[in-house]
């Protein structure tokens, strides 16, 4: 029998009714009962490492469990980790970086109804995470609605679906149909080395929106806040407003000032590309790094992995020029 690590971190699919609303419980052997309903075919060790909403989940958050990955993968086949859908694929995301090379499946899920609710779809997402964990392919993936995703390519695109993630930009990593669970083997993630926790984050990253007719001075404030580092949605494949309110100048001035900055698109689907339009080659000239199609959870917590390793812009780029785990196609 497969060995399986389940961490539980909290979210919807561990919560219960409270008089305010859905609420982890303060500790999950509740949680352990159900389970134990959908573990027969794998021998599981339950590790209950914190009960969070994951709107709670925050950098500090992220090292944990990375930690904990790091210090228990050596006795597992695989690890499942439970976790709230609002930020889970930042977490996805950031694991990723994190856990350089892990040479086990961490599979992250969670569920849109609690695992007590009588129609829940956690139960059906574990199934699923369980079976990718005891698969022993390398890598970060989060399993949801019969679909298995890179961690780097996740996106939550629904509030309450249960179809509530989509794989941006990028095929799905799995699917499960009558047949089982059938793998993508060009999407699987490639080792690299032996596995490194490289667990050093900056909180210092800073992601906005832009708007038309965004004041510029914003990103003064930014710089006077100390920020290390800012990702820029921007309009389509790269625009940036330059006319009476120069979005171009201001960003000059800052990555001047030493912070890195990641432009990326508002669109969720497909790569942008500054090199098209007038608006995209000025912000080009001022130094700001292309995010290409990467998802805003990607490139936000990438920056700050990136900015938890150096300070030094060139190796910042360098850092955005490569695609460690499928989370950038160049």
């Amino acid at each position: 029998m497969k060995k399986i690590l389940l961490i539980t971190t909290g979210g919807t699919i561990a919560s219960e009714q409270t008089s305010e609303g859905l609420a982890p419980p303060h500790n999950g052997r509740k949680f352990a009962a159900f389970v134990s309903g959908i573990t027969a075919d794998y021998e599981v060790t339950i590790l209950n490492l914190f009960q969070l909403d994951s709107s709670n989940i925050q950098p500090e958050e992220w090292q944990c469990m990375a930690r904990t990955v790091a210090r228990e993968y050596i006795n597992y086949d695989g690890i499942v980790l439970t976790h709230g859908t609002d930020t889970m694929a930042y977490t996805a995301s950031v694991l990723s970086f994190m856990l350089r090379s892990i040479p086990i499946p961490v599979v992250l899920t969670g569920s849109q109804l609690p695992i007590s609710h009588p129609l829940t779809d956690g139960i059906e997402n574990l199934r699923c995470a369980f079976a990718m964990a005891a698969l022993g392919r390398a890598g970060v993936f989060v399993a949801f609605d019969r679909k298995v995703m890179l961690g780097t390519r996740t996106v939550k695109v629904r509030t309450t679906a249960f179809d509530a993630f989509e794989s941006v930009n990028c095929p799905y990593a799995a699917t499960v149909d009558s047949s089982g669970l059938k793998l993508n083997e060009k999407i699987l993630p490639k080792s690299n080395g032996e596995f490194k926790l490289e667990d050093h984050l900056s909180n210092c990253v800073f992601l906005i929106k832009l708007t038309p007719g965004l004041d510029p001075e914003i990103f003064d404030m930014l710089l006077r806040m100390n920020y290390k580092g800012i990702v820029i949605e921007a309009f389509g494949a790269g625009g940036l407003n330059f006319v009476r309110r120069d979005l171009i100048s201001k960003l000059q001035k800052i990555v001047d000032c030493g912070i890195s900055v990641v432009v990326c698109s508002q669109c969720l689907y497909e790569r942008s590309d500054f090199t098209i339009y007038q608006a995209g080659q000025k912000a080009l000239g001022t130094g700001v790094l292309q995010a290409f199609d990467m998802t805003t959870e990607a490139a936000v917590t990438k920056l700050m992995w990136a900015l938890g390793k150096t300070d030094e812009p060139s190796e910042i780029r360098r850092i955005f020029s490569t695609n460690y785990v499928g989370e950038i196609k160049l």
